[in-house]
């Protein structure tokens, strides 16, 4: 599976962005979907999930309320809406896919990344 995000960009504080997803390859078929981020100097983090069917999800405490992640198997493509976002969610955002429950945080498929950064 490869994966390619985008949408990153300059917003600013209690702005929206909306990152995009694309998945390719056969194996895509089954695996639940994604996102990590990482700041300067900080360990990368979990974000949010979605399972095959778009059915479950699973945030972090820090974006519920605030981030949806959403997909579109049929294009696949994952999402996520960003909203209200704060200078500290600085970070290249990551797209992830692999197989396995919600619960699991480990992640087969790693895309490039995405920088998104947030003004004060």
């Amino acid at each position: 599976v490869q994966l390619q995000a985008s949408g990153g960009g300059l917003v600013q504080a209690g702005g929206s962005l909306r990152l995009a997803c694309a998945a390719s390859g056969r194996t895509f078929n089954g695996y639940r979907m994604g996102w990590f981020r990482q700041a300067p100097g900080n360990e990368r983090e979990f974000v949010a999930a979605i399972n095959w069917s778009g059915g479950s999800t699973y945030y972090a405490d820090s974006v519920k309320g605030r981030f949806t992640i959403s997909r579109d198997n049929a294009k696949k493509m994952a999402y996520l809406q960003m909203n209200s976002l704060k200078p500290e969610e600085t970070a290249v955002y990551y797209c992830v896919a692999g197989p396995g429950g919600l619960g699991r945080l480990e992640y087969d498929y790693w895309g490039q990344g995405t920088l998104v950064t947030v003004s004060s």
